[in-house]
């Protein structure tokens, strides 16, 4: 199993979404990265030689900002929001939808699934004794 940047990626797929499974990297970037250290984006991430997985390490370890250090950018940023009082970091703070998106309904994801229509969530109905 080939490891980069600190990832098992999948053996059994193609590198070009194998490489989708590291945080930071999408699809267009995974294209794009493949182009650059040309190599056939429709290989198993099996079949690459040692070379093309050290090239893609050192093409991706060099250029781009991934895993870790992203993660931890997005939340100084948020934080940031936070402590200045701007409305977005509000939103991250109460759990809310951050993007202007409706809440009357539609937000259930982002609140943890709460149910609050009639009938769902009853109780079972006793049963006599």
């Amino acid at each position: 199993m080939p490891r980069i940047a600190g990832v098992n990626i999948p053996e059994n797929k193609r590198i070009e979404i194998a490489l989708t499974y590291i945080y930071g990297i999408g699809g267009h970037l995974s294209k794009e990265i493949l182009k650059l250290a040309q190599v056939d984006a429709n290989k198993k991430a099996k079949d690459l030689t040692p070379k093309e997985v050290n090239d893609l390490k050192e093409l991706i370890e060099k250029n781009h900002k991934i895993e870790g250090d992203l993660r931890r950018q997005v939340m100084i940023n948020i934080k940031r929001l936070k402590d200045i009082g701007a409305w977005r970091g509000m939103r991250h703070a109460k759990g809310l939808p951050v993007r202007g998106q409706r809440t009357k309904t539609n937000n259930r994801t982002i609140r943890g699934n709460v149910r609050k229509t009639m009938g769902s969530g009853r109780k079972p109905a006793a049963t006599p004794t």
